[in-house]
C-alpha cells in the first residue's frame, strides 16, 4: 500500500501592491492551499487570483482564519471574547466560500493561523469559539490544528473531523511543541535540511526537538509556510525526496 501525505502552505496572503511569498509556482508543489480570508492578509483581488491559480492545479482550498490583524500579520496574542471569535470565524469562512465559488473551487476544511492557531491549540475558550463557528458553517468541514495538540481532541468530541499538522519548517521543543519565534533557531532555512526532518517524521514517526531529543509525531499533513524565504524550494526538496521513498503527495481531502 502507498504511503501518502498531504503538503500543504498558507496562501492568499498578498495584499494590494505588496506581495507575499511566490503563490503560482508553490501551487505546482503542493496539495492543499491555507488561502488567508483578509484578516491577517489577502486583498479580495489578490485571494481570487490565488484561488483560480488553485482550481487551474486541482489544488484543495482551505480557509485560513486568524485574529483580525493585519499591521501584525494576525502573529500577535488577542483576548478576544468568544462570541465575538465565532463570528470573526464565520465571516471570513464565509467571505472566502463566495470567492472559491467564483473561483470554481470551494472551502474544503479550516486552517487558524498565527497567533489564533498557537492560542487554541492550548485554551480551551477560544478553541471552543472556533469550533463553534466552524460548526454553525458545515460540521464536515475538518479542522487542521498541530499535531498533539488539545484542540484537535476537543474538536473530535464535538464531532469534528481533524486533520493534524507537522510543520517542516519550525523548530520543536521536546514536548511537540513549537519553539517561539522570538527565539533563535525557531524558523528553518536550509531547504535540504527541512526536507530531511520531514523525512524522518514519515519513517521513524517523530523529528529531532531543539533540545535534540527524538520527539513523537503524528501528522496527516505538512506545512511549508508561504511567506518564509525560499519557501518554494523547501517544498519542493520534501516533495522529491518523500516521493524518492515511495511517498505519495496527495491532498487528504480531494480538490
Amino acid at each position: 500500500m502507498v504511503r501518502t501525505i498531504d503538503l500543504n502552505s498558507d496562501l492568499g496572503e498578498s495584499f494590494g501592491a505588496w506581495a507575499m511569498g511566490d503563490d503560482a509556482a508553490i501551487l505546482n508543489i503542493v496539495s492543499s492551499a491555507n488561502v488567508a480570508c483578509g484578516f491577517h492578509a489577502g486583498s479580495p483581488a489578490a485571494l481570487l487570483a490565488t484561488l483560480r491559480a488553485a482550481k487551474e492545479r486541482g489544488v484543495t482550498i482551505g480557509a485560513h482564519v486568524a485574529y483580525p490583524d493585519l499591521v501584525g500579520f494576525g502573529r500577535r496574542n488577542m483576548d478576544v471574547a468568544s462570541d465575538e471569535l465565532t463570528a470573526d470565524v464565520i465571516y471570513q469562512i464565509g467571505a472566502l466560500q463566495g470567492l472559491a465559488q467564483a473561483a470554481g473551487t470551494e472551502v474544503r476544511y479550516v486552517k487558524p493561523h498565527g497567533a489564533l492557531y498557537n492560542t487554541i491549540a492550548h485554551e480551551q475558550r477560544q478553541a471552543l469559539a472556533v469550533i463553534d463557528a466552524i460548526l454553525a458553517i458545515n460540521p464536515r468541514l475538518p479542522l487542521v490544528g498541530l499535531a498533539g495538540s488539545g484542540v484537535l481532541a476537543l474538536a473530535q468530541e464535538k464531532g469534528l473531523p481533524t486533520i493534524a499538522e507537522a510543520f517542516a519548517d519550525r523548530a520543536y521543543h521536546a514536548d511537540g511543541t513549537l519553539v517561539s519565534r522570538r527565539a533563535a533557531g525557531a524558523v528553518l532555512h536550509d531547504a535540504k535540511q527541512v526536507a530531511q526532518r520531514m523525512l524522518q517524521l514519515m519513517t521513524e514517526g517523530g523529528i529531532t526537538s531543539i533540545e535534540g531529543q527524538f520527539t513523537p509525531l503524528k501528522a496527516d499533513s505538512i506545512c511549508v509556510h508561504g511567506d518564509s524565504p525560499g519557501a518554494v524550494e523547501m517544498a519542493s526538496q520534501i516533495r522529491h525526496l518523500l516521493e524518492a521513498q515511495g511517498i505519495a503527495i496527495r491532498a487528504f481531502i480531494d480538490a
